[in-house]
């Protein structure tokens, strides 16, 4: 007869007193409803600090100390020319740069004197509202 394993003994030990085993010994871990709580306050704690943060965050504008400074970055005017392809004034700071947009990526076109679009007289083709003509005319300037 092969000798019984210890699993085996093990298990007709908890089978026969297990039972009994168990009423008579004390609470095995004392104090848990205290460390439930502990846990419980640390998580209720921890998210309270974190939505906290996600609203100040989002709110930054209504706190005082907190505001954003004005933009120095503005984007002026986009005119699209189809097919993903755009031009763009942006103003920086005390400059005005005409942007070209295109998919293989953005090239400064030119940098244009300080002020608004009003105080300059308009040009005799963009007054026609033909966009490709006054477009035409930028580049054979540029030429």
């Amino acid at each position: 007869m092969p000798p019984p394993r210890l699993g085996h003994a093990v298990f007709g030990v908890l089978a026969a007193g297990g039972s009994t085993a168990f009423a008579s010994t004390p609470d095995p871990l004392p104090g848990t409803g205290l460390s439930v709580l502990r846990v419980l306050g640390a998580l209720a704690l921890v998210l309270a600090l974190f939505f906290g943060g996600v609203w100040v965050v989002k709110n930054r504008r209504r706190i005082p100390g907190l505001r954003c400074r004005e933009p120095r970055l503005n984007v002026l005017e986009v005119r699209s020319l189809g097919n993903r392809n755009s031009l763009c004034l942006i103003a920086c700071e005390q400059q005005r740069l005409l942007l070209a947009v295109s998919p293989s990526g953005v090239t400064l076109l030119s940098r244009l004197p300080e002020g608004g679009c009003e105080d300059r007289a308009p040009r005799k083709d963009a007054s026609s509202g033909n966009f490709a003509a006054v477009l035409q005319g930028f580049f054979a300037e540029k030429t």
